[in-house]
């Protein structure tokens, strides 16, 4: 059986199809988008607890007429944040764990 070779632009080169060794150049493995969400969610886990105590704090301030609530709900907002990446990276390498055993 004879390698069929396809031509894609985005490559440059040829490709061949129907072998046992096709090229994967082109073609995004799953672990690659998996790990495009992973670092979406730690960045997400990390700033919406940020914010949202910020901005929580910063409406007290405004409400109570202080000033030192917004400094406070901010650093409490980072605890939680990287609360947050703690548990989730802990669930991760709990499930590596326990699929290499």
């Amino acid at each position: 059986m004879g390698i069929i070779y396809s031509r894609f632009s985005f490559l440059e080169t040829d490709v061949p199809i129907g072998d046992e060794k096709v090229a994967k150049r082109g073609k995004y493995d799953k672990s690659v988008y998996r790990s495009m969400v992973l670092i979406t969610q730690f960045g997400i886990n990390m700033i919406v607890p940020v914010f949202l105590c910020f901005f929580v704090g910063y409406w007290l301030d405004g409400k109570l007429g202080t000033s030192y609530w917004t400094i406070i709900l901010f650093f409490i907002g980072a605890l939680a944040g990287f609360r947050n990446i703690y548990i989730m990276a802990k669930q991760i390498y709990e499930s590596k764990d326990k699929n290499d055993r």
